[in-house]
């Protein structure tokens, strides 16, 4: 979940890079559990589309579960497809990855070819007009082609409701602060339509059909692991920074000793720090 950082429309997402690719990386068992999902509606797609790839994980994983398909990995930031383009290499598929540079969704119409599996994770919600952004991603997909777009899931957990101080219920708080982020960032991008966010109909009104909902879990139990804990430690600091000014006294002071290295009972040193999360995939398929 990339969005607690800066102003609202003008997110840095190169300086976030190392965030996204470790978040990318402590989500891979979850993502895994979506591509062999997909593996069983998409088979054998000659051209597989990650449409707002970021540093290229998801895309390689693509890569690893089409073995005959190309991939492109799409995005506004060419700093991100380098390092996309660095990891295909290290994971032996640079012959069938490519990347193309440019903002979403009028860059595909770069592409050479239509798609035949085109993802859009947590793409769209940056996107003003998301029918018509999913109306532009539904127009290349080859005739059918699925298109699949992961939005809507369940907020990260990581701690008790009671942490043993502070008032209880810390991260539900920040919940509706991170939610009242969100709606001011969709309002302020650039043609920003309201939008009911019932994805399959949304789908359905780009032209598609069969449409199809499925979440999935990722589930690390206390004691998580390092990875989860420098995730954890990064989403509360963000939070402190984007919602500092919003936040009750004693929640300001509970962050701050949770965000304390020599505090005992900080998130580096707490024993019960788990993470739990769901991520939501809708498909749809263009008609043949």
């Amino acid at each position: 979940m990339a969005h607690h950082h800066h102003d609202h429309t003008d997110i840095d997402w190169a300086e976030m890079a190392d965030h996204l690719e470790s978040q990318a990386e402590l989500f891979t068992p979850l993502y895994e559990r979506v591509l062999g999902w997909l593996a069983k509606e998409v088979t054998e797609p000659g051209l597989v589309v990650d449409a707002g790839s970021g540093p290229g994980v998801i895309s390689c994983l693509f890569a690893d579960t089409f073995p005959g398909a190309r991939i492109v990995a799409v995005d506004g930031s060419e700093p991100l497809l380098e390092r996309a383009r660095a990891r295909a290499a290290d994971r032996g598929v640079a012959d069938r990855f490519s990347t193309l540079t440019g903002e979403l969704p009028a860059v595909l119409d770069d592409l050479e070819y239509p798609a035949d599996l085109l993802w859009a994770s947590r793409s769209v919600h940056h996107l003003g007009d998301q029918q018509a952004a999913l109306t532009a991603l539904a127009s290349r997909l080859a005739p059918g082609g699925t298109l699949a777009v992961m939005e809507g899931g369940l907020p990260t957990r990581f701690l008790p409701r009671d942490i043993g101080f502070g008032r209880p219920g810390l991260q539900a708080r920040l919940d509706v602060l991170q939610e009242e982020w969100f709606t001011q960032m969709r309002a302020d991008l650039p043609g920003s339509v309201a939008t009911t966010e019932h994805w399959p109909a949304l789908l359905t009104a780009a032209g598609l059909h069969h449409t199809r909902t499925r979440s999935f879990l990722l589930d690390l139990p206390a004691p998580a692991p390092d990875r989860a804990r420098a995730y954890a430690l990064d989403m509360l600091t963000r939070a402190r920074e984007t919602f500092a000014d919003h936040l009750a006294p004693d929640d300001r002071a509970t962050l701050d000793r949770l965000l304390d290295p020599d505090d005992k009972s900080s998130l580096h040193h707490r024993p019960d720090l788990f993470l739990l999360t769901a991520h939501t995939v809708h498909t749809a398929v263009r008609p043949v």
